[in-house]
């Protein structure tokens, strides 16, 4: 499945900047050319993408050797060198681009993860990333989520029911969609697929708590002592998850409540990129 993703990302990725040709280096460099060329690190974080970069270049040239020195996942410092790569030097400078922009986005989303694990450590809290992720390059930004230390939620519409604000308000209450939901999942057979519910006060955790029949209530924008307060009424009847506004720097806070999740979107969506680049060594 990885390597679908990855071909059809790759793919459409190198039409939209290669386009016709890349002009400037057919025009300097011959087509038999060979470079060996190295990804340096110029900041400091969690490295990602060494995989991708690698399939990158192994499509657009199925000859190059890549060797890694830092796998996806590692810790890295200012000046480390991340690969070596010996490739046809048009091949190198038409994933160039792809290559950096990918890995630096990547990487800064797993060093942010990171951040977040190591915030919560001790906690035995579950930190989770949301779908708050750029359109088409969800899987990749997923993907770096793990690197850095934190856990996937559901992946898309489909691999979980999770009952959220506009459901309630749309189907006439809380009761309601939870119902709706229920009798569709029994319907379908879809009774693998886990259900959310998500309450925004006191009120709607009590009728959601009457009516049972889901596995996890998400409490939305809770303030923290109503979220400790809230964990403790549910008294581990249900999973607990806690969501809206959480950031690395409150995010233990958030943890030492007692819920057994946090969801946050700044994971992907308030994520800075590594600074890295892609520079030849010498021709070979």
């Amino acid at each position: 499945m990885k390597e679908k993703y990855l071909t059809q990302f790759v793919k459409e990725a190198l039409a939209e900047d290669v386009g016709p040709g890349d002009f400037t280096s057919e025009a300097c460099i011959p087509e038999d050319a060979r470079s060996h060329a190295q990804l340096l690190v110029k900041d400091v974080g969690v490295i990602a993408g060494v995989e991708v970069a690698e399939f990158i270049f192994r499509y657009l040239d199925p000859q190059m050797r890549f060797e890694c020195h830092k796998p996806d996942g590692s810790d890295v410092n200012e000046g480390e060198v991340v690969f070596d790569v010996y490739i046809n030097t048009r091949a190198l400078l038409k994933g160039e681009r792809l290559c950096l922009n990918t890995m630096q986005r990547m990487s800064g989303i797993a060093t942010l993860s990171n951040h977040f694990q190591f915030e919560t450590e001790g906690t035995g809290v579950t930190v989770l990333d949301t779908r708050k992720t750029t359109p088409l390059l969800r899987f990749l930004e997923k993907w770096a989520v793990r690197l850095g230390g934190c856990q996937n939620y559901r992946f898309g519409l489909y691999d979980r029911f999770m009952i959220k604000d506009n459901h309630i308000d749309a189907a006439g209450g809380l009761s309601e969609a939870i119902q709706r939901v229920l009798d569709f999942r029994k319907e379908k057979k879809l009774e693998h697929l886990a259900i959310t519910v998500e309450v925004r006060n006191l009120e709607e955790l009590f009728t959601a708590l009457d009516l049972g029949g889901f596995d996890r209530i998400l409490f939305d924008n809770f303030e923290i002592p109503l979220l400790a307060e809230a964990v403790e009424i549910v008294a581990g009847r249900f999973e607990t998850e806690a969501s809206g506004g959480i950031t690395v720097f409150n995010v233990r806070e958030y943890a030492e409540t007692g819920v057994d999740y946090v969801s946050s979107g700044a994971l992907t969506h308030s994520a800075t990129p590594l600074d890295l680049s892609l520079k030849v060594v010498a021709p070979i």
